[in-house]
């Protein structure tokens, strides 16, 4: 009884491992993705993302709001090494090629800024050989007949070309939406700076006129005392 109940129980865990091993063999490629954040003053943070190996990573930044628009930059790859390293950046396009296998290290270091703090936009874009299983199998099933005197080589290529385009335009829209508020940005704060001066030589063009006022009535009035 008790060797039946071993082997039912080891018969379970064999079922339920199975399943989660498989999910593990069939990890996901990274998608795309975008991030803006806001960096305080005196601040460093860190990102990590994780990529496939043998593939490529294009990772682009961007400073779209605060003061001088500059910041420091790192790229640390999944063993340790340094690969990029940048100071008093306002943007910037890096690609690895070929990937290392593990989690990569993106810093953003606004440590050098003691007032001002960095609004920040940066994206990373992963492209790794991938195989179309799904193409392949669809090109057994069909018959030569089904094909229209279409090779099905040929769409496959022309949807591939339409599919990359399709992203590198996305890719160049969000570019440019990222340097449509970095210039919003900085037209803003020198709309700012330009009513700041203006209110300032407002002000004193009034001050100088009320001495101009005050002088010239003190230049007329009779000081000697009439006496009776």
């Amino acid at each position: 009884m008790m060797a039946a109940a071993w082997r039912a129980l080891w018969w379970r865990l064999l079922l339920l491992l199975a399943p989660w091993g498989g999910s593990r063999a069939a990890l996901p490629p990274p998608q795309d993705s975008e991030f803006t954040f806001l960096l305080p003053a005196g601040r460093r943070e860190c990102f990590y993302q994780g990529a496939p190996g043998n593939g490529s990573m294009e990772a682009e930044f961007q400073v779209i709001g605060g003061a001088g628009l500059d910041i420091d930059f790192s790229l640390e790859s999944p063993s340790g090494v340094l690969l990029i390293n940048e100071y008093r950046k306002s943007d910037g396009v890096h690609t690895i090629e070929p990937t290392e296998a593990g989690d990569y290290k993106l810093c953003f270091d606004n440590s050098f800024s003691t007032i001002s703090e960095k609004l920040v936009f940066f994206e990373l874009i992963f492209d790794s050989p991938q195989e179309d299983e799904d193409g392949d199998n669809w090109a057994e099933v069909v018959e030569p007949e089904e094909m229209l005197d279409m090779k099905i080589e040929d769409i496959k290529e022309s949807i591939e070309t339409m599919k990359n385009r399709l992203e590198r335009s996305i890719q160049m829209q969000t570019l440019l939406r990222a340097f449509e508020a970095r210039d919003r940005n900085l037209q803003e704060s020198n709309m700012s700076r330009v009513n700041f001066w203006s209110a300032v030589n407002l002000g004193v063009l009034v001050v100088v006129a009320f001495l101009q006022v005050y002088m010239l009535k003190s230049l007329f009035e009779d000081k000697r005392q009439v006496r009776t």
